[in-house]
């Protein structure tokens, strides 16, 4: 299960900096995935080996001062609720205002870490400033400088330290089962999609006791197929969450991909690819989980010959570069295609488990590379002899050469596309990396 940190704070106090300070230590390794955009508000950090989800929530309050005071104190609430541990950000340069005031109130009745950070302390005069911050009367209190990032290893030294190394306490037979979680923008069909899969016949379903309160974990046992279904669709509907949906719902995909196997992306066909459904998208690859994506309401759309082959396509180019997805059109409420969608899942759970043996990953990988060589580097050529699948949860590659850290993205790219054509990989997100032999 992740663990989630929230940045909460009010606005212009260095939350989306600090918010990239701690993504910074990871781009250089994972993000070669490009189109990401930079301006999303969630995102992965790892400091020393520890991994963890980093939610700036400054992304999703609407700049004007009369909303402000009613929609922070909701994302401080959402936070509270639903993340592991809060990073509560504020500026020395201002020094404490009402709004920090009444946030700080929030946040001391949470039992849940609060880390207080206070952002532009970057000289001795401002140190002594920064002092009067223990008034809000925090604990953990760490003096920064998001520009420079001053102070930054502190505070990930600490939030790392909250961080359960990995329990594996899931032993029983419910841990060998595939895992699907329902993930979506609100009001996209979740419910309805999750309702016609399980259906009336609630005999057939367990709820698995002692799975966490805000992700429903459905046995599903049915035609000789098993799995767990998670369920992101509003457990709680509080009302007053009810405005604040795309902050909550984001957490919500989130945590549950961070369970899952396999991500059942579900998207409006009458609205078409949003950038938030893009962003969702793009983390599950990052994450390295199985995708399968489902364009819901197909029978609202209005049909000419090629509609399903033209919006397929469409969506592939905005996928790219990894569009190697399976993309299918359903119907939740008319319970069209709900079960293909079920039966590609499965085989998108296969692929991702899927082990090739050694001796036939060189024949097909070094045949691909002797018809087309890589390019040659400062005069040498560039020369792979060797490759193996690691013992990772998400099918990973390792090609070793001679000159590793030449393999520009284009050639990566080839070697990617010749191992999806020889080994089905469909739906599953691949990395590959260059290491000296």
């Amino acid at each position: 299960m992740g663990f989630t940190v929230a940045i909460v704070g009010r606005p212009n106090v260095g939350k989306s900096t600090l918010f990239n300070r701690l993504l910074e230590q990871r781009k250089a390794i994972v993000d070669d995935v490009s189109g990401v955009t930079r301006d999303r508000q969630y995102g992965m950090s790892d400091w020393n080996g520890k991994l963890f989800n980093v939610i700036d929530t400054g992304g999703f309050v609407a700049d004007s001062d009369d909303v402000f005071e009613k929609e922070i104190a909701k994302q401080v609430m959402i936070a509270m609720e639903e993340a592991n541990a809060v990073v509560f950000m504020v500026d020395v340069a201002t020094g404490i205002t009402e709004l920090d005031d009444s946030m700080a109130a929030v946040l001391r009745r949470t039992k849940k870490p609060v880390f207080l950070v206070v952002n532009k302390v970057d000289n001795p005069e401002r140190m002594l400033e920064a002092t009067e911050f223990y008034s809000l009367g925090f604990e953990n209190i760490f003096f920064i400088s998001s520009i420079s990032g001053s102070g930054t290893g502190e505070l990930l030294d600490a939030i790392a330290e909250q961080i359960p190394e990995e329990a594996s306490g899931e032993t029983d037979e419910n841990s060998q089962l595939p895992k699907f979680a329902i993930i979506g923008q609100p009001n996209v069909g979740k419910s309805s999609l999750l309702n016609a899969l399980v259906g009336e016949e609630r005999t057939i379903v367990s709820d698995i006791p002692g799975t966490t309160r805000d992700t429903i974990h459905t046995h599903y046992k049915l035609f000789k197929k098993e799995f767990i279904l998670i369920d992101t669709a509003g457990i709680r509907r509080k009302t007053k969450v009810q405005e604040n949906l795309e902050f909550y719902s984001v957490i919500r995909a989130i945590r549950a991909m961070d369970e899952a196997d396999v991500c059942l992306l579900l998207i409006d066909a009458t609205k078409g690819l949003s950038a938030q459904d893009l962003n969702i998208f793009s983390l599950a690859v990052r994450k390295g989980k199985g995708i399968v994506v489902l364009v819901n309401k197909w029978d609202l759309v209005k049909k000419e010959t090629n509609t399903a082959k033209e919006y397929e396509a469409e969506l592939k180019k905005k996928f790219a570069p990894f569009s190697d997805v399976p993309i299918l059109f359903i119907s939740a409420i008319e319970k069209t295609r709900i079960f293909k969608a079920i039966e590609i899942a499965l085989e998108v759970f296969e692929n991702r488990q899927r082990k090739i043996p050694t001796s036939k990953l060189n024949e097909v990988m070094l045949k691909s590379v002797q018809s087309y060589h890589p390019p040659v580097v400062r005069g040498h050529p560039l020369k792979i002899k060797f490759v193996a699948q690691l013992p990772t949860h998400t099918p990973s590659f390792a090609f070793f050469c001679n000159y590793p850290d030449d393999v520009k993205t284009p050639y990566k790219n080839y070697l990617e596309n010749q191992l999806r054509k020889s080994f089905n990989f469909r739906g599953v997100p691949l990395r590959l990396f260059f290491r000296k032999k």
